[in-house]
C-alpha cells in the first residue's frame, strides 16, 4: 500500500554508491526531501536522469535534497547491482545520493511500485507530493507540466502543492522471487 499524503517518511539505512550509509537523519537540515525510487536499466529512469541532475543543481542551494533508491532485484537484473550503480552514478555525474535497497524493505515500506516514483517530504518529513517528475518522459522539450518542480516551489514557499498526487509512470519495481 502506497504512502498517503501527510504520512511520515519511513526510516531507512542504506548504502550509497559513495560507500557511505544514509538515513533520514543525514538530511535533517534540508527543508525538502525527495525520495525517488530508481534503477539503472529502466528507459524511463534513463530518460529522466539529466532532468534530475538539473533539478538537484537548481534547487540544492535552496535546501532541497534528492535521494535515489534502487530496490530492484539484482539477481535477475544484474545491471541493477551495486557495482553497476556505482559505475552509472559516476558516468552520469549524479549530484545526489544513489542508494541500494537490496532487501527491498524500503520500497515496500513506501509502497513504491515504479521507477521512477517520487515521494516528496516537507521539513517535518510529512509526505506532500507523490507521483511523477513531469508530463513527458520521452521529450524534455515538450514538457508542459513540471510536477516535481511545482511541488518543490510550493513547499519551499511553505504552501501545499497544487497537484499533490500524480500517477507514477515507468518500469515496475523488479521484486525478488
Amino acid at each position: 500500500m502506497a504512502m498517503q499524503l501527510g504520512e511520515s517518511a519511513r526510516p531507512f539505512s542504506l548504502s550509497g554508491v559513495d560507500g557511505k550509509t544514509y538515513g533520514l537523519e543525514e538530511f535533517a537540515g534540508k527543508p525538502v526531501l525527495a525520495v525517488i525510487f530508481s534503477c539503472n536499466h529502466c528507459p524511463y529512469v534513463q530518460a529522466y536522469e539529466d532532468r534530475l541532475i538539473r533539478i538537484q543543481r537548481d534547487y540544492g542551494n535552496r535546501g532541497v535534497q534528492l535521494v535515489a533508491i534502487n530496490s530492484n532485484d539484482d539477481v535477475h537484473y544484474p545491471e541493477d547491482n551495486l557495482e553497476h550503480m556505482i559505475a552509472r552514478a559516476k558516468d552520469r555525474g549524479f549530484n545526489f545520493p544513489y542508494l541500494r535497497d537490496g532487501s527491498q524493505q524500503v520500497a515496500r515500506a513506501y509502497g513504491a511500485t515504479h521507477t521512477p516514483q517520487l515521494f516528496v517530504f516537507d521539513q517535518d518529513r510529512r509526505l506532500r507530493y507523490t507521483g511523477k517528475i513531469d508530463d513527458n518522459w520521452q521529450r524534455p522539450e515538450a514538457v508542459t507540466r513540471r510536477y516535481l518542480r511545482d511541488a518543490l516551489d510550493a513547499l519551499l514557499a511553505q504552501r501545499a502543492p497544487a497537484e499533490p498526487i500524480t500517477h507514477a509512470i515507468g518500469c515496475t519495481i523488479k521484486w525478488a522471487t
